[in-house]
């Protein structure tokens, strides 16, 4: 196992949704390596928890990681969350993404987890990712 590339895997993820259009025209440039501190936008993109096991074999090092997206937004309903938890999927499913370190095998949607927040004020959906990488360093 190597984790190795979980940094790099990070940074491409977050490039990727950053750059996508679709994303933008519903957050504008509110994605976030972390929940943001102070004032908080309506809806924002964060990365979020990310969980690894070792995938390698005889060839090579290699993971598979779980890679949480949350969007979180304080609109009374789900359905601008919803929009933009799909446009997150899309930008991220199949993604062909460029690692600087290692090479992505393949990133595929695993589920989702929509929800309010214990004050009912903010809605939330946690989006998975599996993830699997080679290592080549």
């Amino acid at each position: 196992m190597s984790y190795g590339m979980a940094a790099p895997l990070q940074a491409a993820i977050w490039q990727r949704l950053s750059g996508d259009a679709a994303l933008a025209a519903l957050v504008g440039g509110a994605i976030y390596d972390a929940a943001p501190q102070g004032a908080v936008p309506d809806l924002y993109v964060a990365l979020g928890p990310e969980e690894a096991r070792g995938r390698g074999d005889g060839t090579g090092a290699g993971a598979e990681h779980r890679v949480t997206v949350s969007v979180v937004s304080a609109a009374a309903g789900f359905l601008a969350a919803k929009r933009t938890a799909g446009a997150v999927s899309d930008a991220l499913e199949g993604a062909a993404l460029g690692l600087d370190r290692g090479r992505l095998v393949s990133l595929n949607f695993l589920r989702a987890r929509a929800r309010r927040s214990r004050d009912a004020q903010r809605r939330r959906i946690d989006l998975t990712f599996r993830a699997r990488v080679d290592d080549d360093a």
